[in-house]
């Protein structure tokens, strides 16, 4: 008898590789299922009837809104159609119209009994409530809708004011003094001149040391700005110290 046959350790029966419970599933692999599919032609799901009614078929078979069996209505006489017809026959009396009336009759019609208005209007309805909005919780954290309130509130302010500004010009006219113009506009104030002796101030200078104008209005520029922390009444002197 072989090792197989005898069952000795290392080997593996034939129960062990049927019963799926007793297997081991592999490393690094997924479980293996004993499950099959069908074919390629199988449908999944329930079937759907085909119908060719379309919305319309499908919004009258709702039972919710179909009126109740039980309940019928009892049809009125129409006495404006029965004296029309009995005049146009010929008969003005009242006991004419009244024998008419025993041998003819016309019911009313009713819209409610009629099988078209049974069937609910539902393509300008609107099922159930409208969904509301969701408050954007960015705009709550941020404050939002308070600046919008108080820009609101700003602007409301301001065309009040221009409203009674307006109201008072028309009631009485303002006239343009100098202190109010200016207000609105400033003078220019032309710089003064550069200090000169008073020998010399009247001679023109011969030479000029610099390329241009604006060159020369630089240059006294930064030369203002330095004046500041040297010695001298020009500010030529040399750099002093700091003073507590």
């Amino acid at each position: 008898m072989s090792r197989k046959e005898m069952g000795a350790l290392g080997s593996q029966r034939e129960s062990l590789s049927s019963n799926p419970l007793l297997m081991a599933s592999e490393v690094g692999k997924p479980r293996r299922r004993g499950f099959t599919l069908p074919n390629a032609t199988f449908t999944y799901g329930i079937r759907t009837e085909n119908k060719d009614g379309g919305a319309s078929e499908a919004m009258s078979n709702w039972h919710a809104h179909r009126p109740s069996a039980g309940i019928k209505k009892i049809p009125q006489r129409d006495f404006i159609a029965l004296n029309k017809r009995a005049i146009c026959s010929g008969l003005t009396t009242a006991q004419e119209q009244t024998q008419y009336r025993a041998t003819h009759n016309i019911w009313r019609r009713d819209d409610t009994m009629t099988s078209e208005k049974n069937t609910p209007k539902f393509s300008e309805m609107t099922f159930g409530m409208s969904t509301r909005p969701s408050t954007p919780i960015f705009d709550l954290m941020e404050n939002k809708y308070q600046e919008a309130w108080l820009q609101e509130r700003r602007e409301y302010e301001r065309k009040q004011r221009e409203k009674m500004l307006q109201k008072k010009l028309q009631d009485k006219k303002v006239y343009e003094t100098r202190a109010s113009l200016m207000r609105h506009y400033s003078e220019p104030v032309a710089s003064p001149p550069l200090w000169k002796m008073t020998r010399w101030a009247e001679i023109e200078p011969q030479l000029q040391t610099f390329r241009s104008e604006k060159e020369r209005s630089v240059a006294f520029h930064q030369h203002s700005l330095d004046a500041t922390s040297r010695v001298g009444v020009f500010g030529h002197g040399i750099y002093q110290a700091a003073q507590s």
